[in-house]
């Protein structure tokens, strides 16, 4: 499957689409000949591109946009082009809950408060952690 070249307007449209933050200078000001923005995965680490100034339909070389791709926004050209055309997001920016997850709360609590040891936690399912936490609450054990 052949993809249009990308411009720095596709680029930052991206960018805004899947909601990265833009990224000001040290001083607080804004750069004047780039804009930077920066995506926090759910896993916690930190994706930055730079967009050239000004963003307009000015294109890519295939070698840069490769590079901008695979090693600044981690997509495919076909991820790319679905979220800048048709607004559907990339999946890692679709966060997944299993269904038989316990819920955060419940998992503080019976670490903290219980005092469970996380390889407790990891046996249990929601059901259990639930009975756990209300025997904790009924009996103070």
């Amino acid at each position: 499957m052949s993809f249009p070249t990308a411009s720095r307007y596709d680029h930052r449209r991206f960018c805004e689409l899947e909601r990265w933050r833009i990224v000001r200078s040290a001083a607080g000001k804004s750069n004047t000949h780039h804009e930077t923005y920066e995506l926090e995965l759910p896993m916690g680490n930190v994706l930055r591109t730079r967009i050239s100034r000004p963003p307009d339909r000015t294109v890519y070389g295939s070698g840069l946009w490769l590079h901008i791709l695979r090693d600044q926004l981690q997509v495919s050209q076909q991820e790319f082009w679905q979220c800048v055309n048709d607004g559907i997001l990339p999946p890692r920016s679709q966060p997944t809950v299993p269904e038989d997850s316990i819920p955060t709360e419940v998992l503080y609590l019976l670490k903290q408060r219980v005092g469970l040891s996380d390889d407790q936690l990891a046996d249990m399912t929601v059901e259990s952690a639930i009975e756990r936490l209300q025997q904790y609450w009924t009996t103070g054990e």
